[in-house]
């Protein structure tokens, strides 16, 4: 864990930035709650609020971001009001709980601003439990998310927009499907099932805290697709917050709740949690679980008992996630896998016809574009394997042939990116045996697509090649035979063992 965090490279230091830029648009957010005389509830939600408008809005480019930022509170205050409305009846407010946390989900079909609003929706309704928000706060609570919102969009839009300066980053969206073969409804439905699960046993455990249950299961289907990736995030969550609360008993108790010390410290954690949650979920689960600790500290009623509470509580989050991902609607691992895998090696194969007819001289052809995709894909493609390489997972072979498919991926994007760096030069199209070797490329794209194909008989139509040779062709061809060896070799991890395929023979 400790590698992952301190030794993971940080291109751009865009998570040193993400990190420094959180602290100083949270602390503009509560500075500006605290100065205009807003209670001590109603402080702490503006921070919330800040934190979840800066660390959950992600769109492609900085406009659209703003335009989510402006939208969060049109979710949030009708949430808030529901939630804060249904206080004192139980089974109301466990019903709207559900449809909040289903219609959250669900809302991820819509993309990313579709789940930046869903969170939000979600955690002001999750925020006025943990407050215990009646209907005579929500003015105050109103006046605070809309001045937090402010001062931390300030921070992001105006003193500090890097973003300005970065290209837009590009976000795959999900493999397609309707109705119940969409993810987002598929996930939607087990998280309603999840969350009924962890509120019925988690107010068995405690009627006062049973909320922490039902934001454990909520938050580990974030950023997941199918079963395996949902096993993972649960057990990474313990994890977090079993470490989490020893470093709570550690740091938090001692502090008693005193102002300045615990504002240092939430500080610390707000920084933890945007610097290692692209890198490590168990260190950014530790860091939310400090964080509130210390949040408890202020309202005077943190003590040992309640950080074990909290452990349990997450475990029943998780456990009902484990069943619901298990029993209802599962999207199986491979599932998800195959559509990621299908869509990169698809990518490869744009990447090279861009790259061969930039050699071919047309201008317009821009393989680069196709390669920043390629990394994207391959980078969710590592996420969806995570579960068939984790340690933990129970087959020795699904580990090996998942390692392999991912060694040879990478080496696919390799040859890809040296492809690109020779396709500058118009001399090297001259060369006839770039024609054969593209032909060639073709038939291993083809044989991975066509069930049944044959390689050998592909091959054996590779027509001649003839013309002259140039140093540049030399260095496409290798690169070109590095892909077709690379794509030969997935087809034997791809295609073995029927017992767990990665991709369907």
């Amino acid at each position: 864990m400790l590698k992952r965090v301190f030794v993971a490279p940080d291109p751009g230091l865009l998570r040193l930035r993400s990190g420094l830029r959180a602290v100083l648009g949270v602390a503009s957010a509560v500075a500006a709650c605290a100065l205009t005389g807003h209670p001590l509830p109603a402080v702490i939600t503006g921070g919330l609020a800040a934190m979840l408008a800066l660390f959950t809005v992600t769109d492609a480019k900085v406009s659209g971001q703003a335009r989510t930022t402006v939208l969060l509170p049109v979710v949030g205050i009708p949430s808030l009001a529901l939630a804060a409305g249904l206080h004192g009846q139980s089974l109301a407010r466990d019903l709207a709980f559900l449809a909040v946390a289903g219609a959250g989900v669900y809302a991820r079909r819509w993309g990313p601003r579709g789940h930046s609003l869903g969170v939000f929706a979600f955690m002001t309704f999750f925020v006025a439990q943990f407050l215990r928000t009646v209907p005579g706060q929500l003015p105050g609570l109103y006046s605070a998310i809309a001045l937090a919102l402010t001062a931390s969009s300030l921070v992001r839009f105006g003193l500090w927009c890097y973003e300005r300066r970065l290209p837009s980053p590009l976000v795959p969206a999900p493999p397609g499907g309707r109705g119940l073969e969409r993810p987002s409804t598929r996930q939607a439905a087990q998280v309603v099932v999840a969350g009924a699960f962890a509120l019925a046993v988690g107010q068995l455990l405690s009627q006062d805290r049973w909320y922490w249950a039902v934001g454990a299961a909520w938050w580990i289907f974030v950023n997941t697709a199918s079963r395996g990736e949902t096993l993972v995030r649960g057990f990474r969550r313990i994890l977090g917050t079993v470490l989490g609360i020893a470093a709570g008993l550690l740091v938090a108790m001692p502090v008693h709740g005193a102002v300045l010390p615990t504002a240092a410290l939430v500080a610390v954690c707000v920084f933890v949690i945007f610097y290692s949650a692209p890198v490590s979920y168990s260190w950014m689960m530790l860091s939310v679980t400090v964080l509130a600790a210390l949040l408890y500290g202020l309202l005077g009623v943190l003590e040992p008992g309640l950080l074990a509470l909290r452990l349990a509580e997450t475990c029943v989050g998780a456990l009902g996630a484990v069943l619901a991902v298990a029993f209802v609607l599962p999207i199986t691992t491979h599932t998800a896998t195959n559509a990621w895998i299908r869509r990169a090696i698809g990518c490869v194969h744009a990447c090279t016809k861009a790259a061969m007819d930039r050699l071919a001289g047309d201008e317009s052809a821009d393989p680069a574009r196709h390669a920043a995709e390629l990394e994207v894909l391959l980078a969710r493609v590592r996420m969806s394997l995570a579960p068939l390489v984790h340690p933990l997972s129970p087959s020795r072979a699904r580990r090996t042939r998942a390692r392999q498919v991912l060694e040879l991926l990478d080496d696919c994007a390799r040859e890809v990116r040296g492809l690109i760096a020779v396709a500058a030069d118009p001399e090297a199209s001259h060369d006839a045996r770039l024609a054969a070797a593209c032909w060639r490329l073709e038939a291993a794209v083809h044989a991975l697509e066509i069930p049944g194909a044959v390689r050998d008989e592909l091959r054996a139509e590779t027509p001649a090649s003839a013309g002259r040779h140039h140093p540049g062709a030399e260095a496409a061809l290798m690169h070109l035979h590095g892909l077709e060896k690379a794509l030969a070799g997935l087809a034997d991890p791809l295609r073995s063992s029927p017992r767990s395929p990665l991709m369907p023979a």
